[in-house]
C-alpha cells in the first residue's frame, strides 16, 4: 500500500494482477510452473523483469509446456533471465 493513502499503487496493482493471472491460466501444469514462481519470486522483480514476465504469460500454455519440458527449442525471445529463473523455481521444487 501506498503511505499516503489506502489505494494501492500501480506497481502493487500490476504485481496483484500478475500473480492472479500466473495462479489462473487455465492449463493445470502452467498454472503450477507459473504460480510457484510468483510465489516465490513476484514481488522481487523489477519493472524490467516484470515485462519480461509479463509477456511470457501471453505465450500459450502448450508452447510454454513444450519449451519446459524440452519437447520444443525456446523461441530465442523467450530466452532471458526470467525463463530461467522461472525454470531453476520449477525445477528445485522437484528436485
Amino acid at each position: 500500500m501506498n503511505a499516503h493513502s489506502d489505494l494501492p499503487t500501480p506497481r502493487e496493482t500490476r504485481i496483484k494482477r500478475l500473480y492472479y493471472q500466473s495462479w489462473h491460466r487455465g492449463c493445470k501444469e502452467t498454472d503450477i510452473l507459473f504460480g510457484r514462481f510468483a510465489d516465490e519470486v513476484l514481488p522481487h522483480l523489477n519493472d524490467a523483469e516484470l515485462d519480461l514476465y509479463e509477456a511470457l504469460l501471453k505465450e500459450e500454455d502448450s508452447d510454454v509446456w513444450k519449451w519446459f519440458t524440452g519437447e520444443w527449442p525456446l523461441p530465442p525471445e523467450c530466452n532471458h533471465a526470467i525463463w530461467h529463473k522461472l525454470k531453476r523455481v520449477n525445477e528445485d521444487a522437484v528436485s
